[in-house]
């Protein structure tokens, strides 16, 4: 009785791109792959018998058919996504592995948000990835994550740089790179889910709509864009013992402010802003008025309100 060997993926030898790279970093993480030869084989190669041994067949072998693991993009006819934009290999092993190896990564729960996070990140990565490989992305960067893989190649004058398993271990190293980034990305995009649920259960939670209240530091105001909250500031606590009042932009990544903090605490601290808030344990305001703080929640809420009542007695008072 012979034991069965063990399964075959197999990308195109030589130089290699950003695509193949995720593709494999993607295909390791869905299936719960080890390193090469502990549970599966890697071949890289151009000889189209050799490809036909596949069990998965990436970035070569000018077929597409997702059922049987054929994912190149090379051929005629190859597919594009609703817009237009050509796959890559990395493109195709997403729509088949890509919400599998997300919710490979997730801990236990927060496995509930891999298809969302799936979704976010074919759109914000794997997207960009199809575009660069086919050229049909309008810029490029040094630091764009096809740059840095792309520097993982050999370079030309390289000693053994004609070896192809020289050449393999430089495919290792892209690949983990690639696998690095998926990883960071995942859990950058699931905090964020994580986080929005948890503004929208706060804000439920709150006496005044217009001040969000959160029991720690956490993302929050992409929540309050996405479900147009009427949230004017927030309230939170930081490590330095002290309870902010963060003020809420009008737009995304706009430096102006829907309600400043009142004109008469700017730039006051502890005593002096106390005295001018009426908040006694007021520790500052910022000059340019966009965040203030105090040393308990009550205080930072008073500080709140009384922003709230200063700021809309102002803007209803008549200018005379």
């Amino acid at each position: 009785m012979t034991d069965k060997p063990l399964p075959l993926l197999v990308t195109h030898s030589g130089g290699f791109h950003c695509d193949e790279a995720f593709a494999y970093a993607v295909l390791k993480r869905a299936l719960g792959l080890g390193p090469v030869g502990t549970d599966h084989r890697l071949l890289r190669t151009r000889d189209m018998k050799r490809i036909a041994e596949g069990d998965i067949v990436f970035d070569v072998g000018l077929e597409y058919d997702a059922a049987r693991n054929r994912f190149d993009h090379h051929q005629r006819g190859a597919p594009t996504r609703a817009d237009g934009t050509p796959f890559s290999a990395a493109g195709l092993v997403w729509q088949k592995y890509g919400e599998a190896a997300v919710r490979a990564i997730l801990p236990e729960g927060a496995k509930g948000f891999a298809a969302a996070i799936a979704q976010e990140i074919d759109r914000g990565v794997v997207f960009r990835i199809d575009e660069i490989d086919n050229g049909t992305a309008t810029s490029r960067g040094v630091l764009d994550l096809a740059s840095l893989i792309g520097d993982c190649n050999l370079a030309w004058d390289a000693p053994g740089g004609d070896d192809p398993a020289a050449e393999d271990a430089a495919f290792q190293e892209a690949a983990a790179l690639a696998d690095a980034v998926l990883a960071r990305r995942v859990d950058a995009v699931r905090g964020r889910h994580v986080a929005s649920a948890e503004v929208l259960a706060a804000h439920g939670r709150g006496a005044d709509a217009r001040v969000l209240v959160l029991d720690r530091r956490m993302p929050w105001k992409g929540a309050v864009f996405d479900h147009a909250l009427p949230v004017i500031y927030c309230v939170y606590p930081v490590q330095n013992g002290n309870w902010m009042v963060d003020t809420m932009p009008p737009e995304p990544k706009s430096f102006e402010q829907r309600l400043p903090l009142p004109e008469g605490w700017a730039g006051l601290q502890d005593a002096a802003l106390a005295e001018a808030s009426g908040v006694p344990d007021a520790v500052f305001v910022h000059l340019r008025r966009f965040v203030g703080a105090a040393r308990s929640r009550d205080g930072a809420l008073a500080m709140a309100q009384k922003a709230l009542s200063l700021g809309f007695a102002a803007a209803t008072t008549p200018k005379g």
